[in-house]
């Protein structure tokens, strides 16, 4: 075995939990969707679930941490603790799992509060009154939205939350403990509380800008803090002092209000828990029992702390989880876009005890042997996209804008079709190889030879330009973009090591050549252009970032996400941009996590971006564009003019018997599009 890089040796060392000794310092934090006793569904052994959790261990991740698990869960109100067939499976299981030599813990959430995510459909049920009785058996939205004092939801104006009341509050206490209990008697190794973190059910009755209460779940740090500590209190009493518990915590809320968050290196009045509260609490939680701490920062209005977007900074809460170590005497763990070499250096240092990961998980469930090996430039690379795991977008008008399916199966991955989807998406040897050509060698042409030839088949890849990557490369291009190239790295050393055949430099117009022949088209799509005068002046937004110059002054012609993106690369250099938008919001579409649009929003608020809303473009002209609102002429003074109004399917040919379009070129999607759709193509064949 190749000896570990000493950057990461400190990675490899054992550490206790309580009395629980865990092999090395890796962590996969708990991710909705990887749950061993269900999510959104009747409670049962998940088998999906426990394949996942189970390879992740045998890939030498010291403790890991399934999904979630409600103690009452939010669909048909069930209480966890009160279905022994699951837990008599989980425990014919857990020898098996044990053998990896990982620890496991569970996670057991009070719930969400009024963080729970409401969609049109719930609206709808809770605003009918006939219908919010009918639907009481299955989805109690007044019971699931309850929190520590009246507030408003986190997505919908539509289904406020009403105070819990003592016996509620009780009543969850007393299933921790019982649920714990079956979960210790099953053969897990600890529990973990979820959460005085992210602004969840916990973690509400703990922040003073939620919390009005004035009984004893109010007021004084102490008593906001009771729910938290009398479950952890009532844990201990059923399984014993020398259980473990963890305690899922976030440092500092980094929240300004309600829907409000605040941003990296922002000067702000916190609303929620600061440094000085945080270091009260975690000796006010030690004291009460908890034997670790797992913690990040942010709440879900300040979302992107927790579920960090590519915008946000590495590391971004370690500094602060470093600084909370100092005063508590358990390990602590650190989480949120962390880099394992830096990881190394603190946990060395004394710092902090463990390193939490997640999303590299669903990349890669194996890369943690892939980094022992040395095999770094192995690990397919998180890009911090939420386009497959945590889609739930958000936007003026809307409540939770995202197709059931993706409700109900969180923890997919947009660059791993097989994350959570091996039911579907699998490698199936050919018992019959054929030569397939790929016309295209974008994300969606390399995704289809990878699988091909892992499946036994010979493809070819024409491609068009003298290097593989397509349209990626442009949408890769921007300083913070990192991750992304490193994908594309990833996917050229695929091709390399499987010695798929490129012919580069063949630009294919006409299939008639390949007749006979299996055929995947993946040519992607070319930039929608406006029929208005003075378009041709613009900048495509491929172009700029393929690296077109702009002037000082740039007006981005549409606030999508890419229009985004662009504007925020624009204010990183230097540049100043003014963004228009035909809609009443940013990022207005299905598939882009609100963690990464609020962030973007934020951005240009703070960063006074001037944003133009409900409005349309006119005309374009030298120096200026001439823009309409409300029935209105508007002229916008600028020096460059990049257009991002969108993209239509460039395909050859006609979908047909063996022709086969991939990406782009069939609908104009995202990432996850392509790499599933092209996944899916190639098993086909």
């Amino acid at each position: 075995m190749t000896k570990i890089n000493k950057e990461y040796e400190a990675l490899f060392t054992p550490w206790k939990i309580g009395n629980v000794e865990i092999k090395n310092r890796f962590v996969m934090t708990s991710m909705g969707g990887t749950n061993l006793l269900g999510w959104m569904e009747n409670n049962h052994f998940d088998k999906a679930g426990a394949e996942f959790i189970l390879e992740v261990a045998k890939n030498n991740c010291g403790l890991v941490l399934p999904g979630c698990q409600p103690v009452y869960n939010p669909m048909f109100g069930q209480w966890l603790y009160k279905n022994d067939r699951m837990y008599a499976d989980l425990k014919k299981w857990m020898p098996e799992f044990h053998k990896t030599g990982a620890k496991l813990f569970v996670q057991l959430t009070a719930g969400f509060g009024r963080s729970f995510t409401i969609s049109k459909m719930m609206e709808m049920l809770y605003t009918n009154k006939v219908l919010r009785f009918l639907s009481k058996p299955f989805m109690d939205l007044d019971k699931i939205t309850a929190s520590a004092s009246p507030s408003p939801n986190r997505w919908s104006d539509k289904v406020p939350s009403r105070e819990m009341t003592k016996a509620e509050i009780q009543e969850f206490i007393d299933a921790f403990g019982k649920t714990a209990k079956k979960l210790k008697d099953a053969g897990v190794d600890g529990v973990e509380v979820h959460a005085v973190h992210e602004g969840y059910l916990l973690d509400q009755f703990t922040l003073k800008y939620v919390n009005k209460r004035t009984d004893e779940y109010g007021g004084s740090l102490e008593n906001r803090y009771r729910f938290a500590a009398e479950i952890v209190k009532a844990i201990k009493r059923e399984c014993g002092d020398d259980f473990p518990v963890s305690l899922r915590y976030s440092v500092i809320s980094k929240t300004k209000d309600f829907r409000k968050g605040a941003l990296p290196g922002e000067k702000y009045k916190e609303a929620g828990r600061d440094m000085k509260e945080s270091i009260k609490a975690v000796k006010f939680l030690q004291k009460a029992g908890y034997d670790m701490l797992n913690c990040d920062n942010g709440t879900y209005d300040a979302w992107y702390w927790a579920h960090p977007p590519i915008y946000m900074p590495e590391n971004c809460n370690l500094a602060d989880v470093e600084e909370i170590r100092k005063y508590c005497d358990i390990p602590v763990v650190a989480a949120g876009r962390l880099d394992p070499k830096k990881a190394a250096a603190s946990i060395k240092k004394g710092k902090i005890d463990g390193a939490g990961f997640a999303r590299q998980f669903l990349a890669d469930n194996a890369w943690i042997t892939k980094l022992m090996k040395g095999k770094e430039e192995d690990i397919r690379p998180c890009i911090l996209c939420h386009n497959g795991c945590f889609n739930m977008c958000h936007y003026k008008g809307v409540p939770n804008d995202q197709e059931l399916y993706d409700s109900l199966h969180l923890a997919r991955c947009a660059v791993n079709a097989e994350t959570m989807q091996t039911n579907k998406h699998y490698i199936k040897k050919t018992d019959s190889p054929k030569d397939v050509i790929i016309i295209g060698g974008g994300i969606g042409g390399m995704e289809a030879a990878r699988v091909l030839k892992l499946r036994g088949h010979n493809p070819v890849i024409y491609e068009a330009s003298d290097r593989l990557g397509g349209a990626f490369i442009a949408a890769s291009a921007e300083s913070y973009k990192g991750k992304l190239r490193d994908l594309l790295k990833w996917y050229e050393k695929q091709m390399k090591d499987l010695k798929i055949k490129v012919k580069y430099n063949k630009k294919i117009e006409d299939l008639s050549q390949f007749e006979g022949k299996d055929i995947v088209v993946a040519t992607g799509a070319v930039a929608r252009k406006l029929n208005l005068p003075g378009f041709e002046k613009t900048i495509e937004a491929c172009e700029y970032l393929s690296g077109k110059r702009v002037g000082k002054k740039v007006v981005v012609i549409g606030g999508g996400l890419t229009g985004c993106e662009i504007a925020y690369e624009l204010a990183l250099k230097g540049k100043e941009p003014v963004i228009v938008e035909m809609q009443d919001d940013l990022i207005k579409q299905t598939g882009v996590c609100m963690a990464n649009s609020s962030y973007l929003k934020e951005w240009f608020e703070l960063h006074k971006i001037p944003v133009y809303l409900n409005t349309s473009l006119k005309e374009v002209k030298d120096g200026e564009v001439i823009c309409t609102r409300d029935g209105e002429e508007i002229s916008i003074k600028c020096n460059s003019v990049i257009s991002s109004v969108g993209y239509v399917s460039a395909p050859i040919g006609e979908e047909s018997g063996n022709t086969y379009f991939v990406g782009d070129c069939l609908k104009v999607g995202n990432l996850r599009t392509v790499i599933w759709r092209a996944y899916e193509v190639a098993m086909k064949i």
